[in-house]
């Protein structure tokens, strides 16, 4: 899997839908999530620290998967 930045990714997935739109699918799935372990985030809850989360993006066509992270 290839960590982009964020434009990059666009121009990437932009390809992906382009190269797919005769045959093939293209899957995008987002996901929460944090850099820390589940243990260091149950720590962080117990002393009322705040956790940052960021949105995980994935795209796949089968072949190629592409990601990147945005912070919210």
């Amino acid at each position: 899997m290839v960590r982009l930045q964020q434009d990059p990714f666009l121009n990437e997935l932009t390809n992906m839908f382009e190269r797919t739109t005769d045959k093939g699918s293209v899957w995008v799935t987002l996901k929460h999530s944090s850099d820390k372990s589940k243990v260091q985030r149950n720590k962080m809850k117990t002393y009322g620290e705040k956790i940052e989360y960021k949105c995980l993006v994935r795209a796949t066509d089968g072949k190629k998967t592409i990601s990147t992270v945005k912070m919210e």
